[in-house]
């Protein structure tokens, strides 16, 4: 079976699967968070080197204030935990997303997780926290409006190379398999430029309930796609 290098998946349906067990919202998360903790060790014993999850967008904040409470300090208990399996892992994680937007707390959690875990290189882990696609790419044009002004960068046409190192995912290879879980059928504001070229895979399994057998579902589509790129003539 030949392995994708990188996989993204939006961990979508906590809280309908919740719901459908008579359970709060909340109850949805913390079993998420578990089953995350899970896949991705499942994801680095397959040796997948590059995994990026969507686990909190910019629209999120639009929730109920309790829900974005419990989802708060879910982060906070689970950027502690993480710290163990970067060491037992040798695992990079980066978190993307607009850092400043998070309780100064959490942001202090995540440098020092991102500073621990940076010269490991077995895998990297990316967390989407208070992302958007759109977002993503208007502060990186505004950062690149502003060193064109300052002259760092040179006079003539800006490149998708340049772009590219001004995302929050500079670096990192684009994704080869996007999973959505839940039954939707949308990318949802998730990373709009690396996905130009990513096959997408859907599954009505909500993310509680994902597993490495529906993983590998997922990977055997991947594999029955005829991957060109460019002029297929």
């Amino acid at each position: 079976m030949n392995l994708p290098k990188h996989i993204a998946i939006i961990l979508d349906g906590n809280g309908r699967w919740a719901k459908q067990r008579k359970m709060p919202r909340s109850y949805g998360h913390i079993v998420g968070t578990a089953n995350l903790d899970k896949m991705c060790n499942v994801i680095a014993d397959m040796g997948i080197r590059y995994l990026t999850v969507y686990a909190f967008s910019t629209e999120n904040w639009k929730r109920s204030q309790q829900e974005v409470g419990t989802l708060m300090n879910l982060f906070r208990k689970y950027l502690k935990k993480i710290e163990r399996d970067c060491v037992k892992r040798e695992m990079r994680v980066r978190i993307i997303g607009d850092k400043t937007g998070m309780p100064s707390d959490i942001r202090e959690m995540i440098d020092e997780l991102e500073g621990m875990s940076a010269n490991y290189d077995k895998m990297l882990f990316q967390i989407a926290l208070n992302y958007g696609g759109r977002d993503e790419i208007e502060r990186a044009v505004t950062r690149i409006a502003d060193d064109a002004r300052k002259g760092v960068l040179p006079e003539g046409r800006i490149t998708s190379e340049i772009i590219d190192s001004y995302l929050d995912t500079a670096g990192v290879p684009d994704p080869d398999l996007m999973i959505r879980t839940s039954g939707e059928t949308r990318i949802s504001n998730f990373l709009l430029w690396q996905l130009a070229y990513t096959e997408f895979y859907f599954t009505d399994v909500a993310w509680p309930d994902f597993n490495k057998k529906e993983l590998i579902r997922a990977i055997e589509y991947y594999n029955g796609r005829d991957r060109r790129f460019g002029d297929a003539r």
